[in-house]
């Protein structure tokens, strides 16, 4: 008789831990001693992170794990930036566009070219569900171009702004999509979500009990709250760091995302090193999708306490990217298999946002 997994001591004991040091250095000058002591507790948070998700996800399945990941880090990220915009002014009022463009760069050429990367590296040629990841980049398509680039081409506002029922439209709009999303996944088709080849030995691993993954779960919480309070915490000094190296201030908004992002990057290229590239692309494209269907609609509502316009439109630099990349990230799909081409071409788009980021 097997007996089911237990957690690990040092599973328990990281979230503690890291929310332990987020409480001690939150809103002080960090010294070299305190920086120190949150890159550690950042690290282990990401490690702990991705344990305890990959813990419920075998329990609960995929693509369900994958989901709690990419949801439950957006809804933390999404609650904070609406608080900085509703305490930072006419400040923050491009936080979520940019926060949001920093996501979808992010996952669609970052998250997904290293998963692409390491995966055929190590395992030549990868299939997935072509039929699954189309219909996110799809439903992607839609909620970033009604959210990030019609504002730029309304005429009822000036500037690249929605009138306040445009962006009621576009709140409603991104909701129904992901909420559809979710149900397509999760309920009508979850079948197509499904990694199509495994050589995990987690498959025939004993499944943890309902308690070991219900802790997992408050664990995985716990982690995901130290994360992105640390990496708001160190934003500061990285802002003073960039300052020092002549780049653009906007640019620490994506060393913020990177790291807030840290828990499925690790996750996703984990899956692509086992040969389970559609988990890898699940959690790359499903954070995109709920950094967008969450953050639109919470600003939306938001905006009822929002002083000033809230600018949403892409500049064209920023558009030229996106349709790039919504391109490529199209042709790498329609194929259902993935070599070490389409990685190095999104890593190259990466590579790309980041330089333009740094010297735009």
């Amino acid at each position: 008789m097997t007996t089911a997994p237990t957690l690990p001591r040092w599973s328990l004991a990281v979230p503690p831990s890291a929310l332990l040091i987020l409480l001690v250095s939150y809103g002080r000058d960090l010294g070299a001693v305190l920086i120190v002591l949150v890159c550690i507790g950042l690290a282990a948070a990401v490690t702990a992170a991705v344990h305890h998700a990959e813990v419920v996800a075998h329990r609960v399945g995929e693509p369900f794990g994958t989901l709690i990941l990419a949801v439950a880090v957006t809804v933390i990220e999404v609650a904070l930036i609406v608080t900085l915009m509703i305490s930072g002014g006419e400040k923050a009022a491009a936080l979520a566009r940019d926060t949001v463009f920093a996501a979808i760069m992010i996952t669609t050429n970052g998250i997904v070219g290293l998963a692409l990367l390491v995966g055929s590296l190590r395992h030549r040629v990868q299939e997935f569900r072509a039929h699954a990841s189309g219909g996110a980049l799809a439903v992607l398509t839609a909620m970033v171009t009604l959210s990030l680039v019609l504002p730029t081409f309304t005429l009822s506002t000036a500037g690249p702004t929605y009138s306040g029922s445009q962006l009621a439209f576009a709140g409603v709009a991104s909701l129904v999509l992901y909420g559809v999303f979710v149900f397509v996944q999760t309920v009508r088709h979850r079948d197509y979500f499904l990694p199509k080849t495994s050589v995990s030995e987690d498959d025939h691993a004993e499944a943890p009990t309902s308690r070991t993954a219900l802790s997992s779960l408050v664990l995985l919480l716990a982690c995901l709250v130290a994360v992105v309070g640390l990496a708001k915490t160190v934003s500061p000094t990285l802002e003073k760091a960039v300052e020092s190296a002549g780049a653009p201030v906007s640019f620490v908004g994506v060393v913020i995302a990177l790291l807030v992002l840290l828990p499925e990057t690790v996750a996703a290229v984990r899956a692509s090193l086992r040969n389970r590239l559609q988990v890898s692309l699940n959690l790359a494209l499903g954070s995109a999708l709920a950094s967008i269907g969450l953050t639109i609609p919470a600003i939306a509502l938001a905006s009822i306490w929002l002083a000033g316009p809230l600018t949403l439109g892409l500049g064209p630099k920023e558009l030229v990217l996106l349709v790039l990349t919504l391109f490529v990230s199209m042709l790498t799909l329609v194929t259902g298999r993935a070599t070490l081409l389409q990685g190095t071409v999104h890593l190259t788009l990466f590579s790309a946002f980041l330089f333009l980021a740094v010297t735009p």
